[in-house]
């Protein structure tokens, strides 16, 4: 039987100054005043016609994701969330994240942010360097990603993420290590590091950077910044996730063990468990902000909805699972999938004979030699779907 997982909110602010040429999300660069008082209300009503499927259900953690959350005044996040909080209920401690551009703070709206609800926060900086900064068309500089930081921590944030990039265009060994060295400098709770990707239907992709380190150069980098990060105190948890004891991210965790979240915004996904049911059910919002903003809150706001089939949901749950260093227990594929632990046996046993997964007791986790090749080892499960 399928068993309702914990479940989390997130909510897509889907506006930037201005589009990286790397980025693949749905971000829509800014053209004058943004509809923040609008989009709230929208939220609230897209949020109303999902509530019917998660009734009863206690939310564990938000997350606001983008575009650029920090662009959003704080007297709207924080209508939102008490819009939320009355409408859902949140668990004592909600972790609640919002996303951070560091080119967009401001003297004060850090204070504005945590007294609205807000209690981690997660800055895009990508790298400390101002030449790679300018390459990858980030708005800001090295100065103003630390001063960012450090209005952050001076209003209280004691919960605070750094996104790192390696493997960019003309960036060498050393220049990877003194990113981490900076980033040790502010003292972050938890450090996300990860490569550059050329993802389809972006600018990079079309038109590629000159410079970018190959395999071999990118693997050093890896390498080499693990062991940084190791040293400085921050533990691996998942393929790009660094964390200092108990800082782990509860929302990012929650979609890693295969748990539920509720997607509201424009583009926004989310994936329920509906036990009266028996199924999974995926649904997004349509994509962009004026057509949402005219539909929110009706049918017509849905992008679609996609049922997920008993024979889908290995490959979905190892595709999440498998990202963890811990791995996953086989209770939790048993109850997330609804499946039995044979839907799966023979794919472990190939992983296994192959050096890419070991067990313990009802314990599955990837090996070294799984981690570094995470994609054939999720690939296997496809041939149960």
């Amino acid at each position: 039987m399928l068993t309702p997982p914990p479940l989390s909110l997130y909510v897509h602010i889907p506006w930037c100054v201005r589009k990286c040429p790397y980025c693949d999300f749905n971000s829509h660069e800014q053209r004058g005043e943004l509809p923040f008082a609008q989009y709230v209300d929208a939220l609230l009503a897209d949020l109303d016609f999902d509530l019917p499927l998660v009734w009863g259900r206690t939310v564990h953690t938000v997350f606001f994701g983008g575009g650029t959350p920090s662009l959003m005044p704080p007297e709207q996040i924080e209508r939102f969330l008490q819009g939320a909080s009355s409408r859902l209920r949140f668990a004592p401690g909600c972790e609640i994240t919002m996303e951070a551009n560091p080119g967009t703070a401001e003297y004060g709206r850090f204070e504005g942010y945590r007294s609205a609800g807000v209690n981690r926060l997660s800055f895009g900086i990508q790298s400390f360097d101002d030449g790679c900064l300018q390459r990858l068309g980030r708005i800001h500089d090295s100065g103003e990603a630390e001063a960012a930081v450090r209005l952050a921590q001076d209003a209280g944030f004691d919960n605070i993420n750094l996104d790192l990039m390696y493997a960019l265009p003309q960036q060498t060994l050393s220049m990877a290590e003194h990113d981490l060295e900076r980033a040790f400098a502010l003292q972050p709770t938890h450090i996300s590091h990860y490569q550059l990707t050329l993802e389809p239907n972006t600018v990079f992709a079309a038109r590629p950077p000159v410079g970018i380190p190959d395999e071999d150069a990118g693997w050093d980098m890896q390498e080499r910044c693990q062991q940084l990060l190791a040293r400085a105190g921050y533990g691996q948890y998942e393929v790009s996730a660094y964390a200092r004891p108990g800082r782990r991210c509860a929302h990012n965790l929650n979609y890693w063990r295969y748990g539920d979240y509720l997607g509201i915004g424009a583009g926004a996904h989310g994936k329920l468990t509906l036990g009266h049911e028996q199924t999974i059910l995926r649904r997004w919002k349509l994509k962009h902000p004026a057509r949402y903003l005219a539909a929110a809150g009706t049918p017509d706001a849905i992008g679609g909805d996609d049922r997920i089939e008993p024979a889908r949901r290995p490959f979905e749950f190892m595709l999440n699972a498998l990202r963890l260093v811990d791995g996953f227990a086989l209770d939790d594929f048993i109850y997330g999938t609804g499946l039995p632990v044979a839907a799966i046996e023979p794919s472990l046993a190939i992983a296994e004979e192959r050096g890419w997964l070991e067990r313990e007791g009802a314990l599955v986790r990837p090996t070294e030699l799984g981690r570094r090749f995470t994609n054939d080892v999720v690939e296997l499960f496809l041939s149960e779907s």
